[in-house]
């Protein structure tokens, strides 16, 4: 009997199943260009040499513990191929995958049966520890690649369980010397250093996990994290842009990309990055988060409160979410006490909290309650007792002086906040307080770079102008003032630019006309109500003065401009003042 041609057929078949087998494993990690390739790795024995293949079985082990998605995808397909997934190693092994696929690439749509493995399995007992955020280091002596390896998903992506990362480097040492080829040791080394803050050993280890895995997308984004804490932002921006090239889809690489744009402050394409991804999940609270806060950043406190909405039903007691709270209260609503409860909140569990501290004393401080403001500035005082204050606390202790008007401390502080940073609000600072020590063309000088950087700024407009029409160009500043009065909207910015024309006027009959304005666009314009009651104090019309003057302490009762003429005026405004 001839049987050349069932040997034929037999050898055909064997071959598509491959072709099949590769296309699958392809097809499932597309979001790499690495071709799928059988890795054989030596299990177990901790000796180097050529693999050797012993059989299915060996070749689906390898392949889940090589760590890559494209290994992991090839096991999951010759398990469902080769009808293993009732087979007690099938199983074990569907389940590792599944495992490993879910916590390293929850981003590569690979399709592996549901995880059912033995009861009776050690990887079963390990990925139940898992699963609860329990480490549990193998046992001394074990020679088992997984059972090294699998207990570290207890602390991957996010640490848990209670042990400290680094007590975890010996275990992940020990599964490296007992499969050098697998991507696994490096890439957890790599995220333990990274957590630790040795980035030099975390780039040691992402590089070497890509060697051995070119597409273990994880590492990239790690090394793409270090350079981001080195200030590389062109570096980090230019190669998350080459990683969504090549992986167009991933939802992994787009959220790191949002964070990347919040950490340099490109709000505008934060809000972008943050709608794709909540599309895809609305209920995703880091997300939710930062569109909250990105909204917030650029002053559009009304659509934070719908993220924040959102987000209060899956963990009201978050940390992030209870500040966002706290700064929605002072900065839309001005309600100081519901923002301090909020951060009370955060304090009671977290007494060292710097960000919510020295935000707390920021409000504390701009009560009229004394008791408050001295609580704020015993707050400010003990960060600035430090060694090193952050630039935060400097730009604190800035504006409370500038608040109380003791420049010569104000200018002090300014030049230590700028010898660190100069951002746009240190720049905003420095113009007042230049001004308040009556260094006009000094104050000119930085409401001048201000505006050139953020010329639509009405802030940083308000400053520039102030500062021509302090240094005599009222000419210059009169001209830019009716434009702007012609384009603004209404409310709080028109009333802005009508004050500041009051200031071009050379007498009081056409200031009080652009002051009148300036109120009726906003009746709470402390500038206006000051100037109005100072121009009828010089006229000695008291009825007129103490009308001004009581809307002007009750918006700012501690202000110094102000405070000056409390005696004079103390019987007119009656025992609450």
């Amino acid at each position: 009997m001839d049987t050349s041609g069932c040997r034929f057929r037999a050898a055909s078949s064997r071959y598509m199943r491959r072709i099949v087998y590769l296309l699958f494993a392809a097809l499932c990690s597309c979001k790499t260009e690495v071709p799928v390739q059988p890795v054989p790795i030596q299990t177990g024995s901790g000796v180097s040499g050529p693999p050797v293949i012993r059989g299915i079985a060996d070749e689906i082990r390898y392949q889940v513990e090589a760590g890559s998605p494209q290994s992991l995808a090839g096991a999951v397909f010759l398990i469902q191929d080769r009808n293993l997934g009732a087979t007690e190693f099938g199983r074990q092994m569907n389940a590792v995958a599944a495992a490993l696929l879910r916590s390293v690439y929850p981003d590569v749509p690979v399709r592996y049966l549901p995880p059912d493995p033995p009861v009776t399995s050690a990887y079963t007992r390990i990925l139940r520890d898992t699963d609860r955020g329990v480490y549990t280091p193998p046992p001394e002596g074990v020679r088992d690649f997984l059972e090294c390896i699998l207990p570290f998903l207890a602390l991957y992506p996010e640490p848990g369980g209670g042990v400290l990362l680094r007590n975890a480097l010996p275990d992940l040492e020990r599964a490296a010397r007992l499969n050098p080829d697998s991507a696994l040791p490096p890439l957890f080394r790599g995220f333990v250093y990274e957590r630790e803050g040795d980035y030099g050993g975390a780039e040691t280890s992402y590089g070497r996990t890509l060697e051995l895995a070119a597409g273990c997308y994880p590492a990239e984004l790690g090394l793409i994290r270090i350079m981001n804490s080195r200030g590389e932002q062109e570096q980090a921006t230019a190669r998350l842009a080459e990683l969504l090239v090549r992986y167009p889809d991933n939802l992994g690489i787009k959220k790191e990309q949002a964070r990347n744009y919040a950490a340099f402050r490109n709000w505008s394409r934060v809000d972008a990055a943050v709608a794709e991804i909540l599309q895809r999940n609305p209920r995703d609270g880091e997300f939710l988060l930062l569109g909250a806060l990105s909204a917030m950043e650029q002053g559009r406190y009304q659509e934070a409160q719908a993220p924040l909405d959102a987000y209060a039903s899956i963990d009201s007691a978050n940390r992030q979410y209870l500040f966002l709270r706290a700064r929605l209260q002072a900065e839309l609503y001005h309600n100081r006490d519901s923002a301090l409860n909020y951060l009370r909140s955060i304090i009671r569990s977290r007494p060292d909290d710097a960000q919510a501290l020295v935000y707390m004393a920021g409000l504390l401080m701009e009560s009229s309650r004394p008791e408050d403001s001295e609580e704020g500035r015993a707050i400010l005082s003990r960060f600035l007792g430090q060694p090193n204050p952050d630039p935060e606390v400097l730009s604190l202790a800035v504006k409370d002086a500038v608040r109380r008007q003791t420049w010569r401390e104000a200018g002090d502080m300014l030049a230590r906040l700028l010898s660190v940073r100069r951002t746009s609000g240190d720049l905003l600072d420095g113009y007042r307080v230049e001004r308040g020590l009556g260094n006009s063309s000094a104050a000119l000088s930085y409401a001048r770079e201000l505006f050139t950087r953020e010329p639509a700024s009405e802030e940083a407009a308000g400053a520039y102008l102030s500062a021509l029409i302090d240094t005599g160009r009222q000419s210059e500043a009169l001209q830019i003032i009716e434009q702007r009065i012609q384009s603004a909207g209404g409310g709080a910015q028109k009333s802005r630019y009508y004050y500041l024309r009051s200031r071009t006027r050379n007498n009081d009959d056409a200031a009080m006309n652009d002051l009148r304005s300036s109120l009726f666009e906003d009746p709470r314009n402390l500038d206006a109500l000051a100037a109005m009651f100072e121009i009828y104090h010089r006229r000695r019309d008291e009825r007129r003065a103490v009308y001004y003057l009581k809307q002007a302490l009750a918006l700012d009762p501690n202000n110094p401009r102000l405070k000056r003429y409390e005696t004079e005026y103390r019987a007119a405004l009656g025992p609450n003042y």
